[in-house]
């Protein structure tokens, strides 16, 4: 999920505050330092600061790996990501960066908590709303946690990826219904079929990983009927059928249905018979696909 917005004044600032309050200070006995200023040769960076010597251990290029789990000073686990210039840590719980915005975990987690707050007071969602900026501050915490479950997938761990993406998703609806804004309640949906896409490989990914072709094949057939309704409310009127997203899942199925037992077909069956029941005619339509599929 690309950034959506302009940034905020900095990562993870409570909305209508300057952040100074969740954002730790100097260390104590210590003052801050003067801002550095272009040609200040009184300003030298010491060797805690540089990060040539690190930068070479991990060189880019070629096949190398660049992206790798790492232990941090805490003893907590964190994902590092190399760039061309530099490299990006990310923590593997909470926030990627760190903070904990008001105390919360993060952002989403506080709004999801006053979202509760209001259902117990007034019976309902009916009321809650989301200013333009807390939507953009929940944006840009997403988009942090877009970097981190494409690195996570790089790294097989699949069960944070679908913790995440599922993550992502939460908010992309508390911002579509709740946003006070059409913006607010529209831009983020360009990026549901990449989300979707991403947990469905995550989640096929476990159930093979678990002898479970069954599960597997469930993940991605649940993935293609979400991705038929997006684009059927959404539009285009084509888009199921040229959606990379929806193409990607519909090679893994191909693969994943001469794996099932024969005696999957009476199943697929009787999951056809419910989807055209319940008039899921996008699902009826996968689920004659897969049955073609054995008989060939």
């Amino acid at each position: 999920m690309p950034p959506a917005g302009d940034p905020p004044s900095a990562p993870g600032d409570p909305p209508g505050s300057d952040g100074d309050a969740d954002r730790p200070g100097p260390p104590s006995g210590r003052e801050s330092p003067d801002p550095v200023r272009p040609g200040d040769d009184s300003v030298s960076a010491g060797p805690e600061a540089d990060l040539t010597a690190l930068l070479r251990g991990w060189p880019t290029g070629a096949s190398r790996p660049t992206v790798r789990m790492i232990r941090a000073a805490d003893g907590s686990r964190a994902v590092q990501v190399r760039l061309e210039l530099g490299i990006l840590q990310l923590a593997l719980d909470g926030r990627p960066d760190g903070l904990r915005p008001r105390g919360a975990a993060s952002w989403l987690d506080f709004q999801l908590a006053r979202l509760e707050e209001h259902r117990a007071r007034s019976g309902s969602t009916d009321g809650f709303e989301l200013t333009p900026k807390e939507c953009e501050a929940l944006r840009d915490e997403g988009v942090q946690v877009y970097h981190r479950y494409v690195a996570l997938f790089a790294l097989d761990e699949y069960e944070a990826v679908v913790r995440d993406t599922e993550r992502n998703l939460r908010m992309f609806d508390l911002c579509r219904d709740h946003g006070t804004s059409h913006a607010d309640r529209t831009v983020l949906e360009q990026y549901r079929p990449f989300v979707l896409m991403m947990r469905a490989r995550a989640q096929a990914a476990i159930g093979l990983a678990t002898g479970d072709a069954r599960a597997a094949l469930a993940a991605v057939d649940a993935a293609l009927a979400e991705l038929g309704a997006h684009f059927e409310a959404h539009g285009p009127h084509d888009g199921f059928e040229r959606s990379a997203e929806a193409n990607l899942l519909r090679g893994m199925r191909a693969a994943l249905v001469p794996s099932l037992p024969a005696s999957q077909r009476s199943e697929l069956e009787e999951r056809l018979r419910r989807a055209v029941e319940a008039e899921n005619f996008e699902l009826a339509a996968i689920l004659r696909d897969e049955i073609r599929s054995l008989e060939e």
